[in-house]
């Protein structure tokens, strides 16, 4: 299936910039599943400092924002080609280790909740596969979808313990119980194409665990099923905070509106 991908994030500041720098985790990955045709990214008050690739082997790009201004605009687009591999990644590769991806973060961590949704998972002796797809089913049944209620800095002990959540929250809840049972896992940001809208409400996560004998598998908690060739990877990390799509900081002015626009759309090949 063929993409077409366009993502703008536009900032007001409260007052003029003194100083301010972004990192952008837009660019899609290379990688089973999908092939990337074209990418390009463009600014409006801010100017290209470098592009890197992190431990995660993410594409890191870094803009400076235009002292003086309280306006910033970045939009990228372009075209990925993907196929379904039922969620299958493959075996790891990158700069960190396997093992990396075993050791919870402040995000992760679980608390009496989490560990109690744990006592009930191991009551049944799956393999890890299916022992992981209930994992994704509980989480769903217990945090159901909710706008407003959480943050960026919500963790994932806390989303369970309220019962609310979006996509970010379903992840590090399910992250942190994969790694509770010994299970690699990781957070991966990107977009998705919803069936019945070109225009999506936002950027999308989900989560990987690293399965024998597969590798990396993916497992979108909020809809409850694996990746398939609507969704493309742009970022992974140990959490949240490693592969957020965009981060930055400022001086002189703080962020005081925010607004993005993703379009996600099915483009036709020509034979």
């Amino acid at each position: 299936m063929r993409l077409a991908i366009r993502h703008t994030t536009r900032y007001r500041f409260d007052e003029p910039v003194i100083h301010a720098l972004q990192r952008l985790r837009l660019t899609p990955k290379a990688t089973q599943g999908q092939e990337i045709i074209d990418w390009k990214m463009r600014y409006e008050n801010a100017d290209w400092q470098l592009e890197y690739e992190d431990q995660h082997y993410n594409t890191v790009t870094l803009i400076a924002v235009q002292p003086g201004v309280q306006d910033l605009s970045v939009t990228c687009e372009g075209t990925v080609d993907t196929h379904d591999f039922a969620g299958v990644i493959g075996q790891h590769s990158g700069h960190l280790p396997l093992w990396s991806f075993c050791g919870q973060t402040a995000l992760t961590r679980p608390g009496s909740t989490m560990r109690a949704l744990l006592r009930e998972l191991k009551e049944q002796r799956d393999d890890p596969l299916e022992l992981l797809h209930r994992a994704s089913a509980a989480i769903l049944d217990r945090v159901p979808w909710t706008t407003g209620a959480t943050d960026v800095g919500t963790t994932a002990e806390e989303s369970l313990a309220m019962g609310k959540g979006v996509c970010q929250d379903h992840a590090h809840i399910f992250i942190g119980l994969a790694r509770a049972l010994d299970i690699p896992a990781r957070y991966v940001s990107g977009y998705l194409m919803m069936d019945d809208r070109v225009d999506q409400e936002a950027t999308h996560a989900w989560a990987e665990a690293h399965v024998e004998g597969l590798g990396w598998v993916g497992f979108d908690i909020s809809n409850g099923i694996s990746p398939d060739p609507r969704y493309v990877r742009a970022a992974t990390g140990r959490d949240y905070t490693e592969a957020a799509p965009v981060a930055g900081i400022s001086i002189g002015g703080t962020t005081q509106a925010l607004e993005v626009a993703v379009a996600v759309e099915h483009q036709q090949v020509d034979q």
